[in-house]
């Protein structure tokens, strides 16, 4: 078996290269992947080589949001398993940390995540993780969908923050891949009503056709909302619709961009408004499964773009050569 592989070694440098195959070890599963959804982390260490303080200082394998067949078990797991398709929740944490013990896995210290340096991603045609972050996927579904469990994840996690739910109007700003989701999330999850903003026409026109509200992002609300999550990073948009938020709501801080924002501090105070930000989720994906598997999520019509994984830069760089682009998945065995 070969395990070729798409290694980012600097900046706009990405080579196809034949990794060693992973093999199992203790509680541990091979997965031969079929499916890898390209996130905004995979662009911005391709362009940057760099989030925050995550900095990739040695060739690092590029994807974590990852689907496939479990091809091969370790000690301690049952045989029974292989064959299975499974979505690969991409953090493993330490499991004995504090975060950990109350069950805030995805704040542990010592997670180590799939594509953060130093931890190679899924752009590969084999990787080995832990058989508990393998999850089964539901009868029906494919690997393409499947891999779609993590962004839906954060969608699950933001309306978890958000306290969103029946009666709950709620406003996400963005109609890129994870504001789309997001406000998906939000309407299966019950509330009464979910309006998105972007500056795209073409966006917005994507939220229409999933049967969201849509408003362009220099618009106003004509109603406060109880939840409002930001899926844009910017601090302009965040500031032009925290004016929005109705008493006692929640805003909810996905995106990434800015490195700081302002806020109303009088609005803050006086209406009591709860802001959070988020880090990836936990616990998350059985219900991004079935809510993916029940057509409760509609993926298609933000899936614009399959690629080979000869072609991972292309499938990074699709939303320069097409501004229609919304989520690229790369196929390793294609």
């Amino acid at each position: 078996m070969t395990n070729p592989s798409a290694v980012l070694h600097e900046i706009n440098d990405l080579r196809i290269e034949d990794r060693p195959v992973p093999e199992p070890g203790l509680g541990q599963v091979q997965v031969a992947v079929q499916a890898v959804g390209v996130c905004g982390s995979d662009i911005h260490y391709y362009r940057h080589g760099r989030i925050n303080d995550m900095i990739v200082t040695a060739p690092m394998v590029l994807g974590h949001e990852a689907a496939g067949t479990i091809t091969a078990v370790g000690a301690g797991v049952d045989e029974g398993r292989l064959g299975e398709l499974v979505a690969l929740e991409p953090g493993l944490p330490c499991r004995h940390c504090d975060q950990c013990r109350e069950g805030r896995y995805n704040l542990c210290p010592d997670v180590r995540f799939f594509a953060t340096p130093p931890i190679d991603g899924a752009f590969a045609r084999y990787v080995v993780t832990d058989a508990d972050f393998a999850f089964t996927a539901p009868e029906g579904l494919d690997a393409v969908h499947a891999s779609m469990a993590e962004p839906v994840s954060v969608g699950v996690w933001a309306s978890l923050k958000g306290a969103v739910g029946p009666g709950r109007r709620v406003l996400v700003l963005g109609a890129g891949p994870i504001g789309l989701i997001c406000a998906q999330v939000a309407r299966a999850y019950g509330a009464l009503s979910v309006d998105v903003t972007d500056l795209s026409s073409d966006r917005l026109a994507v939220a229409a056709e999933l049967g969201l509200g849509t408003l362009s992002a220099d618009s106003a609300l004509s109603h406060e909302v109880d939840a409002l999550i930001e899926c844009t990073g910017s601090a302009a948009a965040l500031a032009h619709a925290f004016p929005s938020v109705a008493r006692a709501g929640r805003v909810v801080l996905v995106g990434m961009g800015a490195d700081t924002v302002e806020l109303d501090l009088g609005l803050l105070q006086s209406r009591e408004i709860w802001v959070t930000g988020t880090f990836r989720y936990a616990n998350t994906y059985p219900t991004a499964l079935d809510l993916i598997a029940s057509h409760r999520i509609d993926l298609d019509p933000i899936l614009t773009g399959k690629f080979p994984l000869a072609e991972s830069e292309r499938a990074l760089l699709a939303g320069d050569e097409d501004p229609h682009a919304l989520k690229s998945i790369v196929l390793p065995w294609a």
